[in-house]
């Protein structure tokens, strides 16, 4: 399976757009729409397409914010897999496949994730490759999850 994830760019930003989540995870993420035009208000976000064999099949946004004493936190603040391919395996791939991406680029050992209790199904995901509660909200009252990324991990 060929698989990439790439930058969002004018050739194909008109194909994220057209990726959807499925009517009742609705309440659980913001749309592409949303969360493009939050990147282009604030650079800190950095959103990317998941993409099997060249069709676009998922969505991430991730980037690095400041935290107190002048740390950093790399969030994977958005992710989901387009409704049309969930139930394939995908989004455990891609999650695989995007915790091996952030640590790459940022060389982090703790990778955040915020997420709203009622969503099962994603807390079961992330849960799965090892993220936990650690007892925050974030501003909008989801609860805060956490990697604790280490070199000999392999998902």
């Amino acid at each position: 399976m060929f698989t990439e994830i790439r930058d969002i760019t004018a050739v194909n930003k008109k194909e994220i757009l057209s990726l959807r989540i499925a009517d009742n995870q609705q309440d659980f993420i913001e749309s592409t729409v949303q969360c493009l035009a939050e990147a282009e208000t604030d650079t800190r976000f950095i959103p990317v397409g998941l993409y099997r064999e060249d069709i676009a099949v998922g969505f991430a946004m991730y980037g690095a914010f400041p935290y107190k004493n002048n740390t950093q936190r790399i969030w994977l603040d958005r992710y989901f897999i387009d409704e049309r391919y969930q139930h394939q395996g995908l989004g455990k791939y891609f999650l695989q496949q995007l915790i091996k991406y952030l640590v790459a680029n940022f060389s982090c050992q703790k990778i955040y994730l915020s997420v709203y209790d009622n969503n099962i199904v994603a807390i079961q995901l992330y849960e799965k490759f090892g993220f936990v509660f650690n007892g925050e909200l974030d501003e909008n009252g989801e609860k805060v999850m956490l990697l604790e990324v280490h070199a000999h991990d392999n998902h």
